[in-house]
């Protein structure tokens, strides 16, 4: 592999591990001796365990012991109430670990998991969420420290005021991450020291949290997240598979591994919560917005608060004198929701984005014409210039490439037999964000450099992306740089999440490359044996409070057949244009942009979720029922972007672009599929039984 310069597609490094069974994943690495461990859930949507009775599963063939709140080792009470697995005897929701059996295989522990048998006290649960919930409050921020609300102007006066008004509601049901590699963990314990490997997004963070809970110096856990089959966001913190793993190994004194099966991520590793917006948007008849509001309710759990901040999208979208974004939360029976790609400006977006669509045809506007004459010279809630916004030329050269020009406006105007076709259009934002991370560049006497940093390479290219960025600054081929990552005795970086990873990782790697290359001008010696390095910590850098506003930005366009006899929605086209800082790599840019698209095709036609009100759980619990696109369900994908050049975010100029590509995308395919059928949908997904109902009404 050769080639040093950034943004060239350069072959994934890890590519022919991957294909070829070579690369190892968290429930992969064997161990002498090792045992498998299975969770045993509640089956009350809320209640205390009364007893247990596991004499049957440890009577049953290879079982080593049945670990119960009553006799699992001590754990220190965690910052995240999640991990407070087999501490004591609540049941804060259906699907909570009430007991883990440990045996020699996983089939044997399977079995033994079926055979406990466990008791409770039954309390009263309330699972349904709705805008007029009577325990719905103001929470004080929303995910990522946003405040909740945000107003200015005269928000309710402009819109009872404004010549051209909507007031509309939409509903974004449960989503769920499942990543093709269930949350998985194997530990062993080497006297007091905790060596693990577990499928998360920052090992990192894993590592300082098992050190707190089971009260050991964070020099004596070490974490092995080398290869990670995805996350999307629900491994971005540790989840309860790798503290029942390391729970089971120091009280069976072997190796052990927990792989969730898939049926009980659900309920805990994190969801998308269902989201309720209500949107008013004002404008005058030239079609300039005078007041926007967004108000979103949401659930979240008796035991963590996490707010999905949804509302927060148009505080950077659009011009307005008049704004309001609120946020509430209902406290539920229900398991904790986290983080999902894009969380927030997922299913902001489709919201927003949707509404602007009706306000275009209320104005009988062209949909890209109405959203060029809303943009903002700063952005609207901070008054914060934008590092960067080349939003006019994502619509603009979308539009150009799609063909948007050649479109009949008219809803329900382009038919083939009983396919009706549409076509629509959306636009996307993500923010910038980066975190501290720190690495280590060294010079070998071998005329090779290693790079090492604790990032987490999920599929990304990460591994790629790094060793690319090293190159550069070095001016070396790629194939005399090695980049080591995974492993929590590296430096301290940041978690893969955010689309913050490159931009964070990168930065660090930047400066020890530059750092080394500097001891390096001018040296005569040979090197030593163990080479010459440099360490970089972008602490107080990366973190710091920035003059501008800093966001990616994008377009989405879609076109959709609508079978009128069927209700199938098809896509036929998806394309994407994207500004998203300096592309770093082209080949698994794109891969990343598309695969957010395909996800967005996912939220708007076949996912989705129900809380089932008298039992307070998913009933779509696997990708039986919960449907996921496959192969035949994804059209043509066309993503592209705009060379863009930010002096205002980090050393490399990225942006991230592990989300922006799902944002904008059901908000187009759900214009799309009012266009061609002049109906319009308002609850995702978009299912045939929805579209029939609407077609027929």
């Amino acid at each position: 592999m050769t080639g040093t310069a950034l943004g060239a597609p350069a072959v994934r490094r890890e590519g022919r591990q991957k294909v070829t069974g070579v690369a190892r994943y968290a429930a992969e690495h064997p161990q002498p001796d090792r045992a498998h461990a299975w969770p045993v859930p509640a089956t009350v949507a809320r209640g205390r365990v009364t007893a247990v009775d596991t004499s049957a599963a440890r009577a049953l063939p290879g079982v080593l012991t049945v670990l119960t709140h009553e006799n699992a080792p001590r754990i220190a009470e965690p910052d995240d109430p999640t991990l407070a697995v087999l501490r004591d005897d609540r049941v804060p929701h259906r699907g909570w670990f009430v007991a883990l059996v440990v045996a020699r295989s996983p089939e044997e522990a399977r079995a033994a998991a079926s055979a406990v048998r466990v008791e409770y006290a039954v309390e009263d649960h309330d699972v349904t969420l709705s805008a007029d919930h009577p325990e719905a409050y103001e929470p004080e921020t929303a995910n990522g420290g946003h405040p909740a609300r945000r107003e200015y102007g005269d928000p309710d006066g402009a819109f009872a005021t404004a010549p051209v008004r909507v007031d509309v509601s939409y509903r974004v049901p449960p989503l769920h991450n499942h990543p093709m590699e269930p949350h998985a963990s194997t530990a062993r314990w080497e006297g007091d020291r905790l060596v693990v490997h577990t499928s998360s997004q920052g090992g990192t963070a894993v590592r300082a949290t098992l050190a707190g809970l089971f009260a050991l110096p964070e020099d004596h856990v070490t974490v092995h997240t080398a290869h990670v089959g995805g996350g999307f966001g629900s491994k971005g913190t540790p989840r309860p598979d790798v503290v029942l793993a390391a729970m089971a190994a120091r009280a069976t004194g072997v190796p052990v591994t927990v792989s969730l099966p898939r049926r009980q991520l659900p309920a805990v590793v994190g969801h998308r919560a269902p989201t309720l917006h209500r949107l008013r948007l004002g404008a005058g008849t030239d079609g300039r917005l005078t007041g926007l509001t967004h108000e979103i309710v949401t659930h979240s759990s008796r035991i963590k608060e996490f707010v999905e901040q949804a509302a927060v999208p148009a505080r950077v979208m659009y011009a307005t004198p008049s704004s309001r974004t609120l946020h509430r939360v209902v406290r539920l029976d229900v398991p904790s929701p986290s983080w999902m790609r894009a969380p927030g400006e997922s299913p902001g977006m489709y919201a927003l984005e949707s509404a602007m669509d009706e306000l275009a045809a209320a104005l009988g506007m062209d949909p890209v014409r109405l959203r060029l004459l809303n943009e903002p010279e700063r952005e609207p809630d901070s008054g914060k210039p934008f590092s960067s916004r080349h939003l006019t030329e994502c619509l603009e050269e979308g539009a150009r490439r799609f063909g948007w020009d050649h479109r009949d406006p008219r809803p329900r105007s382009r038919a083939e037999g009983h396919l009706l076709v549409g076509t629509g259009v959306a636009a996307a934002t993500y923010p910038v964000l980066v975190q501290p991370s720190t690495a280590e560049a060294r010079a070998l006497p071998d005329g090779t450099f290693v790079v090492r940093v604790n990032a987490t390479d999920i599929g990304t290219g990460a591994r790629t992306v790094l060793t690319q960025v090293a190159a550069d600054v070095l001016g070396v081929a790629l194939d005399r740089v090695r980049t080591e990552i995974g492993d929590s005795d590296l430096p301290s970086a940041s978690l893969a999440g955010g689309s913050s990873g490159t931009a964070s990782w990168g930065w660090a790697v930047h400066d020890a490359c530059t750092a080394l290359a500097g001891s390096l001008a001018g040296r005569t010696a040979p090197l030593p044996d163990e080479g010459v390095s440099a360490h970089a910590d972008t602490a107080g850098r990366a973190d710091a409070e920035s003059p501008y506003a800093r966001h990616a930005f994008g377009a989405h366009f879609a076109e959709v057949t609508v079978d009128s006899l069927t209700g199938e929605v098809r896509v036929r086209r998806l394309l994407g244009v994207f500004a998203a800082g300096r592309i770093l790599n082209a080949r698994t840019a794109r891969s990343q942009f598309v695969g957010g698209m395909v996800m967005g095709l996912g939220m708007a036609l076949t996912e989705g979720s129900t809380m089932d009100a008298a039992f307070g759980d998913f009933t779509e619990s696997d990708l039986a029922s919960y449907h996921v696109p496959a192969h035949a369900d994804v059209p043509a994908v066309e993503a592209h972007w705009i060379d863009e050049d930010d002096p205002h975010l980090n050393p490399v100029g990225g942006k991230g672009i592990g989300e922006i590509g799902n944002v904008g995308t059901a908000a187009a395919i759900g214009n799309a599929v009012h266009h061609a059928t002049g109906v319009r949908f308002r609850d995702l997904p978009l299912t045939p039984d929805r579209i029939l109902t609407g077609l027929r009404g």
